[in-house]
């Protein structure tokens, strides 16, 4: 359910771009918007309360101010410390389009921005899985896509609505079949054109452009597997955006899936001295996910007391963040561990970390290793893969 009303969220979210404005309140919104993404968020709201302060009825300044809400979010999707006031600010931004529309009923920024606070309201609701109040604004926001589209039907940045949904609406009910009853009520999709509607957003677009190369990164990386082209919207956003914590982890990620550990531990190192250094969004989230990749390359390279030292920051970190859900990190970090411990001949430490292991969820086969290693320590196991009598795991 969550996935079925992202989907349509997306479609809704991004379909509400601004018409023409004139040029120094188009200039204000670019400046802010790309101040949002590259993680500026005092610079950002000052720039939206200039936009609210010259344009007192304009609802552009209201709604983008919101926004920045919505990326400090999505810094941290897990926790929930943003969520009522961004709540809030967009009950304020419709608020503000129904005092417009009550005037003039066909006022396309009211619409526009009314439409945009309802879908990313939607989206919260779907993360959250707080489905039924994500379903009343699907109802109240759905009509308004059409009626946008109608007056602005050449517009790019109106395209990447219908090439978010034509995408999803193929895709997620393919990978989730319990999707496929809830989408007779929508439209079908098409895979091929979706990623050719947003590619022609990500070219041509004006206020969406960067959301379309954003959504291309995605779609490569975690539908298509398609990790070479995933690679070169990465590029394109860090090019523009160098020190946007979610941007700079998934070009560590992507080298990690193509096998090129060398790479992903020389980005990941950049990416941990900026959480030293405290760049703004390089939370511990992104510290936990950095000192895993960097413990690993160090494991995979034999250097074991290094790989012990960065592995312990990823697994403490794992620890305190992991209260609701666990992840992989904890349950490898822990593995890891123990792997290094073996190997560097702390065979009591060692199975403390196995044992921590199988305490904690099972990821891919980390309680199967455990188990094998608390059998017979890892070096065993190591001597064997190198005499290759047992298949690499």
């Amino acid at each position: 359910m969550r996935v079925f009303f992202s989907t349509i969220f997306l479609l809704l979210t991004f379909t509400f771009q601004l018409l023409p404005q004139g040029r120094e309140l188009d200039s204000l919104i670019t400046a802010g918007v790309n101040q949002i993404y590259g993680i500026k968020f005092k610079d950002a709201d000052s720039t939206f309360k200039l936009v609210m302060k010259k344009y007192p009825d304009n609802p552009a300044g209201v709604f983008f101010d919101t926004m920045i809400g919505w990326w400090k979010i999505m810094l941290d999707l897990t926790s929930e410390k943003y969520d009522q006031k961004f709540i809030g600010d967009l009950g304020k931004t419709i608020d503000f389009c129904n005092k417009i529309l009550d005037r003039d009923p066909n006022n396309t920024e009211a619409m526009f921005f009314k439409g945009g606070a309802l879908g990313f309201r939607g989206r919260l609701y779907s993360i959250r899985k707080e489905f039924f109040r994500a379903a009343l604004d699907a109802k109240d926001a759905l009509p308004l896509v059409y009626k946008v589209h109608e007056i602005a039907p050449t517009n790019k940045d109106v395209e990447l609505g219908f090439g978010i949904y034509n995408y999803y609406a193929e895709v997620i009910p393919e990978k989730y079949p319990f999707i496929k009853p809830f989408m007779i009520f929508f439209p079908g999709g098409n895979r091929i054109k979706g990623i050719e509607q947003i590619k022609d957003v990500a070219n041509n677009g004006h206020y969406a452009k960067i959301e379309a190369t954003y959504f291309l990164l995605q779609i490569y990386y975690s539908f298509e597997k398609n990790y070479d082209s995933a690679m070169v919207y990465a590029k394109k956003l860090l090019k523009r955006f160098p020190d946007n914590p979610v941007f700079d982890s998934y070009r560590g990620r992507i080298y990690a899936h193509k096998g090129d550990w060398e790479k992903t531990a020389e980005i990941f190192h950049s990416i941990y001295k900026k959480c030293l250094a405290g760049f703004p969004g390089y939370n511990e989230r992104v510290t936990r996910e950095a000192t895993y990749y960097i413990g690993n390359w160090f494991k995979i390279e034999g250097q074991m007391d290094s790989a012990i030292a960065y592995l312990k920051i990823s697994a403490r970190l794992s620890k305190k963040l992991d209260k609701k859900k666990q992840t992989g990190f904890l349950a490898n970090s822990l593995l890891y561990l123990g792997m290094a411990y073996d190997d560097l001949g702390y065979r009591k430490l060692a199975v403390e970390k196995y044992k921590e292991t199988l305490d904690v969820e099972d990821f891919h086969s980390s309680h199967q290793l455990a188990k094998r290693y608390l059998k017979r320590p890892y070096v065993y196991w190591k001597r064997r893969l190198k005499k290759g009598s047992i298949r690499k795991k």
